[in-house]
């Protein structure tokens, strides 16, 4: 007799489809001048959303990096073993590019390429994504050592990954990390303590430790130190060139709330063995640039969640059905969906438009003024508002979003940590206000893109006036920082929609999050809103 039953009325898995299918990408990527990687994003984008990709990203992160500090007969060893999907993951993303390879890129528009790319790839799996960015982020503060930079710096963008321990003369291709925090001073690194002393070889010895050293199986490091004349910028390698282990010890992993594939790790350097970076005493100004970088890459992810999420939500609503309709026929949902979709495509054009401005900072003070002040308010913003996102779409899949198999609670435990990474809010939001007073031509190169839109929506145009006069209240600056950077990201935002995107997308943005027509939940969009032109941005048939 068959006892069994048929399954009705559930979600087919997705799987096996193309990520990068998300017309807010697509159409970015051609605005920003680099339509010629179209066929490459495709590439990444149905890879990422393979079942093996997916299936790689559970593994890495299942069975999470351990420790091995010592060998058998108790010599030194200081490695961390990864599961060989991490490294599947860290393979492909090399030969994508994603690592330093758009520096060495002839071709306009190359940095959007990679942004678009590595916003597609992420959403396999993000973890590994923090040594590859670290890698893309590390060539422009490796340049103030222009001795290191010609041996090693090609040597990051090279489509070859090997995750094996070597001389960096031996290994064709390069993973680069860096330490900066301490346990006394976490985000102020001037407050460093571990200390540096030159050499008579022009090398540097150092001791002391770091609190949080991620992917501490990088081949190298960016390292911030004390030296006789402050804080100072060193390249420390993993192998010295003599094919000695570095002093460099491990004494934990953290046990992380997410990011779980990802070592992080408590280090401590027993004399180790450094090399300048730039000049003594400015090391924070040298790696502030890899710092800017990375943190582009944290808004990259931070999108990436976003749309994995809303993505998943939309799939459960077309497949699923209650109270004798699909879910996504139900007008609170379709309210609940639409307002998703509207979070995720503002962050995909600003997103978008920070990757381009990257690509032409080197030749218009403009368009490096916007990289500055723009992507230190949308990764601000972006960063927080993933985690209401996937917050948001975890519950449209119900009891079934909240169980592991899902992968939403996975995603969900993912999405503080950018908001975290590279400063957390309220020193992202101190970093705008520094800009602001040292740079205040940033300023009126970023208030002048959004004027761009100027005349095309009221509620813009207001929300835009009111900033500038609360940009001229200094007494309050510090105190209203959050709110004001919030409003600085929104109308970033609304400028980019009304100049560049879909009406419905512009108009339902800048009602509800400029103009006052919006609760504090998702799914409280006016009536008025065209919930069917902005679900179309979200194309059905995903899995098919």
């Amino acid at each position: 007799m068959n006892t069994g039953y048929e399954v009705v009325n559930q979600t087919p898995e997705l799987v096996d489809y193309d990520v990068s299918a998300d017309p807010a990408l697509r159409e970015g990527l051609v605005r920003e001048g680099a339509g010629w990687a179209l066929d490459d994003l495709a590439r990444v984008g149905r890879h990422a959303g393979s079942r093996e990709a997916q299936e790689w990203g559970r593994l890495a992160n299942e069975h999470a990096p351990v420790l091995h500090r010592y060998d058998a007969v108790g010599n030194r060893r200081d490695e961390v073993e990864y599961h060989p999907a991490y490294h599947a993951l860290m393979a492909a993303a090399c030969a994508y590019g994603l690592n330093a390879a758009p520096w060495f890129e002839e071709r306009p528009g190359a940095h959007a390429a990679r942004t678009a790319k590595a916003f597609a790839w992420g959403q396999a799996e993000s973890g590994h994504m923090c040594p590859i960015g670290m890698s893309y982020a590390a060539v422009p503060t490796l340049r103030h050592a222009p001795d290191l930079a010609a041996a090693y710096e090609r040597r990051l963008a090279v489509p070859d990954y090997d995750g094996a321990p070597g001389r960096l003369d031996d290994k064709p291709g390069l993973v680069l990390g860096m330490s900066m925090t301490e346990r006394q001073g976490g985000s102020d690194v001037r407050a460093n303590i571990s200390n540096a002393r030159p050499r008579p070889d022009g090398t540097y010895e150092v001791f002391g430790h770091k609190w949080f050293t991620s992917a501490p199986m990088c081949d190298a490091f960016l390292t911030l130190v004390q030296t006789r004349n402050g804080i100072t910028c060193l390249l420390l390698p993993r192998v010295l060139p003599d094919g000695t282990r570095n002093a460099i010890r491990i004494e934990q992993l953290k046990d992380k709330l997410g990011n779980r594939s990802n070592a992080s790790a408590e280090i401590e350097y027993h004399g180790a063995t450094g090399w300048l970076i730039g000049d003594e005493g400015r090391g924070v100004r040298t790696i502030m640039e890899m710092v800017n970088f990375t943190r582009l890459n944290c808004t990259v992810l931070s999108s990436s969640f976003m749309r994995k999420g809303l993505v998943r939500a939309v799939h459960h609503a077309r497949h699923r059905s209650a109270f004798g309709k699909r879910l996504v026929d139900q007008p609170i949902m379709r309210n609940v969906l639409a307002d998703l979709t509207l979070e995720s495509e503002a962050a995909v054009f600003a997103l978008m438009r920070l990757g381009g401005a990257t690509d032409r900072a080197g030749e218009s003070e403009t368009e490096s003024h916007v990289r500055r002040l723009g992507l230190a308010v949308t990764k601000y913003w972006v960063c927080k508002r993933a985690q209401a996102v996937v917050g948001e779409a975890l519950e449209c899949l119900g009891g079934n979003g909240y169980i592991e198999t899902s992968g939403m609670p996975r995603l969900y435990r993912e999405a503080p940590l950018q908001s975290i990474w590279e400063g957390a809010g309220n020193v992202a939001a101190l970093d705008v206000l520094r800009a602001l007073r040292k740079q205040p031509e940033v300023l009126d190169s970023f208030l002048g893109e959004v004027e761009l839109a100027r005349g095309a929506d009221r509620r813009l145009d207001a929300a835009v006036t009111a900033l500038r006069k609360d940009l001229q209240d200094t007494d309050t600056l510090e105190f209203q920082a959050r709110r004001l950077v919030e409003r600085m990201a929104l109308v970033f935002q609304g400028s980019l929609l009304v100049r560049h995107g879909t009406p419905a997308v512009a108009d339902a943005f800048n009602s509800s999050r400029l103009g006052g027509s919006w609760g504090i939940a998702f799914g409280t969009l006016p009536p008025e809103v065209d919930t069917e032109a902005i679900l179309t941005r979200v194309p059905a048939g995903l899995a098919d």
